[in-house]
């Protein structure tokens, strides 16, 4: 009786629910059976709303003893054929349920034809109609398992497959894939597209694009280059950037990798309405035009940013594309690895060579944030589904675990990592892998244990902090300790790790770098005897160039040194360093909102380094979140401090007309903090024109920001600049704008509104409801944000059951309420203990709040009155 239970509750496991979602052991039971999978992809393409299709999927089977699955979404089936013999399909619009009696032990062929949708929200075959000139774009997504709204497929990742495509699509269409096309013939209104077989790739590697493109193409290096995007955007797309960091990135990792580039060809695509920023498609790679798009010189910002994305996607490539994880579980891999790649590529193969500086000031600080929350996760952690396949996909994900690379590739030397990554892609090329494979990998190649450093770093969350204890004795040190801690008591675990530790004098106007000195440490203290005898610091940097991933927590001198000597830190790293740990600061209550906020005014006019000042402003962005959601006390300091940062904004605008990048950045800064009325009747004139400021010329994106902000504030022109910008500006950047400003204008009733509409069902395109969602409830309106919280609160649980993850990781970070209170606190706990249903992301978002808030509170108790 025991052993039928069981056999009965194993086969009951993995039965599929007739969601379109698969479960990790449903996956590894098909991927068991199923071998040397190809697809022949037939596509009738129209500038309708839909689209036909056929597939036919040959595959061997290793029994027929039970039933299996092929995945379709929401598909209208015209004709299905198993083994040549037409039947009526067992299909629940998830998936089609294949009778293991029809089915061969050994070579199988199914064949659907069908017709579907296509679909709006950037997933499968997204289609965008173009407002400018009516013309139809589509492009597919298919990651993490979207391909199923294409057609029919076995869509996991360890089903590696072959793809030989043919579309048939309107003649003045180009049709984009993962190899070149080898014929196209015309058939009247139409051109039939022929493409070769693939080489074996995982379903979400695979895609298809579709449209008018406009398109440039390079033949100048050792592979072939194109690069497309929409005919009414093309004027906005400097081709010489993007051919120049491409043809860079290929010929950098060639070289690093030891393995050619594995694809025929190079092509890259600017499409609208994206989800992500890129996706790593096979040879034809996405990008989200949204940010990357300019109508003048783009800044060296954006420039860096260009390449950084584009050395990213190309590094996938080979780590995500020719060797692939097995399930969801080793996504972190692909895009820790592509991070720590694309930085190490963009740092040396390109001009930006302080991308590692970028690199901690940016995308590390969100990782320490995220890690040292209540909701952080270890790098590595189960997926069970593919419903839950991006729930990790985060700053820990990206940034942590790239840290941690880099971190490695100093534990072992950089040599030795190199020749370890060697050995994993030649190994497993077009093949899957798991974590243990990469591991032994860079075992075989350092000849030590990674075991330890696998557990400390890969399946233990949390974030360490590191502070120097030192004491001194005739102006010399006689006692240097490193101290190690957890950031978060309930992550307890503490890391071996390698850093360099700097030690600095204070001169009569520089700070004077003494020595840095490489330090292994680990557990609660390291003594660092080498260090014993030098000349005593007034500042200690215990992760000097960043080699770590640990927070620092300076010592008494030297966060004394750090606060008042910043201007003489002439290392633009360490100044940067010091930056972050003031901020620190303020969010840990060491130092108050109103003493940083004195050091900004002091120091930062003074600032020459782009990266440090992006740094500080970003570090503002979120003091001006604070200020906002001050107890009535401050609000007289937070609106006098909001106004201090509005005037000095505008002074950098002026005097630095010299340097276009500069006087941007600040121009930017002086939209978003610009409140009183002088500085929105400014910006109403500089958009009347009947004001000028020397060198800066007022584009598009300028214009909609100064707009925007005109209607946050409800500025008397505001509607009217709205009303004009619109008739002026009808692309689709420009609808989404228009849409920006509707939704922040401080309107009650209007908000309601909005509201329901990203609440119920609609049949705008979500790239502009999640407009919507992001502008809704600007952190200045508070009391229209506590008008709706108890709606938003109440209906959370029923959006999250009846809503998929792609709409829930947008609606969670712009829509949860919060308002730095104990009250806010209570509520977002009693839901969390009142929904134990809600999904993994949504608790995590819930959790995440409750710290913001606790956050808030610590700043706002310990503001000076």
């Amino acid at each position: 009786m025991f052993i039928t239970s069981s056999i009965a509750s194993e086969a009951q496991k993995l039965q599929r629910d007739n969601s379109p979602y698969i479960t990790q052991e449903q996956a590894s039971q098909r991927s068991d059976r199923i071998s040397d999978v190809h697809y022949q992809l037939d596509f009738t393409l129209t500038e309708q709303s839909g689209f036909s299709g056929i597939t036919k999927v040959s595959f061997d089977l290793s029994d027929n003893d039970r039933a299996l699955s092929l995945d379709l979404n929401q598909a209208v089936i015209k004709r299905f054929v198993i083994n040549g013999k037409k039947v009526y399909p067992n299909y629940n619009n998830s998936y089609i349920k294949l009778n293991p009696r029809l089915l061969n032990s050994g070579s199988n062929t199914i064949e659907v034809e069908y017709t579907r949708q296509y679909s709006n929200n950037g997933e499968g075959l997204h289609q965008f109609i173009d407002p400018v000139d009516n013309k139809v774009y589509l492009y597919s997504h298919f990651e993490p398992a979207a391909a199923q709204q294409m057609f029919a497929v076995f869509d996991q990742p360890d089903l590696k497959a072959t793809f030989q495509l043919s579309v048939t699509a309107p003649k003045d269409w180009t049709v984009i894939s993962a190899m070149r096309e080898s014929q196209i013939t015309a058939q009247g209104e139409q051109r039939r597209w022929q493409f070769p077989q693939s080489p074996k790739l995982s379903p979400y590697n695979f895609s298809m694009h579709a449209g008018p493109y406009h398109s440039w193409q390079d033949n100048s290096g050792k592979y072939p280059l194109r690069l497309f995007a929409r005919q009414s955007v093309a004027d906005k797309v400097n081709q010489q950037d993007w051919f120049r960091y491409t043809q860079q990135g290929l010929n950098y990792f060639d070289n690093y990798f030891g393995i050619e580039y594995p694809f025929k060809k190079y092509d890259q695509v600017l499409v609208p309405d994206f989800l992500y920023g890129a996706m790593e498609n096979a040879a034809a790679i996405t990008y989200s035009e949204s940010r990357f798009l300019s109508d003048s010189e783009m800044t060296h910002e954006q420039k860096k940013r260009l390449a950084n994305v584009i050395m990213h996607e190309m590094a996938h490539q080979w780590f995500g594309n020719l060797v692939t994880m097995k399930w969801w579980n080793g996504l972190w891999l692909n895009e820790s690895f592509a991070a720590f790649m694309a930085t190490q590529a963009t740092s040396q193969a390109t001009e930006f060579k302080n991308a590692w500086r970028s690199f901690y000031a940016n995308q590390k600080q969100s990782a320490y944030q995220l890690d040292s929350s209540a909701s952080t996760h270890p790098i590595e952690v189960p997926v069970a589904s593919s419903k839950h396949a991006f729930d990790n996909i985060d700053a820990i994900t990206y940034s942590k675990g790239a840290a941690s690379l880099k971190q490695l590739n100093h534990l072992v030397s950089e040599k030795v990592f190199q020749q370890g990554i060697n050995h994993y892609l030649t190994k497993y090329r077009y093949q899957n892998a798991e974590l243990a494979d990469f591991i032994s990998s860079l075992e075989q190649a350092s000849k030590r244990d990674l075991s330890q450093w696998s557990q400390d770093w890969l399946y233990r969350a949390g974030v360490n902090t590191i502070e120097a204890e030192f004491s001194c004795s005739n102006g010399r040190i006689d006692r240097f300790t490193l101290k190690q801690s957890a950031t978060n008591p309930e992550h307890n675990t503490l890391r071996e790790q390698k850093v360099l530790v700097g030690l600095f004098t204070n001169g009569r106007r520089q700070l004077h770098h003494n020595i840095s000195m490489p330090v292994s440490y680990s557990g609660q203290s390291t003594e660092v005897s080498k260090l014993v005898g030098l000349h005593c610091p007034d500042l200690v940097y215990p992760n000097y160039q960043d080699w770590g991933f640990v927070k620092v927590s300076l010592d008494p001198v030297s966060f004394k040194t750090a606060q008042t000597n910043l201007a003489k830190v002439q290392d633009p790293f360490l100044r940067s360093m010091l930056w972050q740990s003031l901020w620190d600061s303020v969010e840990n209550g060491k130092l108050t909102l109103n003493d940083y906020m004195g050091t900004v005014l002091v120091n930062l006019p003074k600032e020459t380094d782009n990266i440090i000042l992006e740094q500080v402003l970003t570090s503002l962005t979120k003091a001006r979140v604070h200020l906002d959601k001050m107890h009535p006390s401050n609000q007289r300091y937070a609106k006098m401090s909001i106004r201090a940062i509005e005037q000095m904004s505008l002074r950098k605008v002026m005097v630095n007309s010299a340097n276009r990048d500069v006087q941007r950045r600040w121009f930017n800064t002086y939209i978003e903090f610009a409140r009183s009325k002088q500085a929105l009747d400014h910006l109403d004139t500089l958009l009347s024109k009947t004001a000028t400021i020397k060198g800066l010329t007022f584009d598009q994106a300028l214009r909609w920001g100064m707009i925007v902000q005109l209607n946050r504030h409800d500025h008397r022109n505001a509607r009217y600049w709205l009303k004009q910008e619109q008739i002026r500006d009808k692309s689709d950047s420009g609808q989404k704008s228009a849409l920006a400003a509707e939704a922040a204008l401080p309107a009650a009733a209007k908000k309601r509104q909005w509201l329901t509409r990203v609440q119920q069902p609609t049949n705008m395109p979500f790239a502009k409801i999640r407009t919507v969602m992001d502008n809704l409830y600007p952190s200045e309106q508070k009391r229209l944000s506590a008008a709706t919280a108890e709606q938003r609160l109440v209906t959370l649980a029923q959006l999250d059951s009846s809503k998929g993850p792609v709409f829930m990781r947008s609606y969670n970070s712009a829509l949860i309420p919060t308002d730095c209170t104990y009250a806010s606190i209570s509520s977002l706990k009693q839901l969390l203990s009142a929904e134990p249903n809600l999904s993994p992301l949504t608790q995590r978002a819930l959790k995440d709040a409750i710290q913001q808030e606790q956050t808030c509170l610590l700043i706002k108790t310990t503001m000076k009155h």
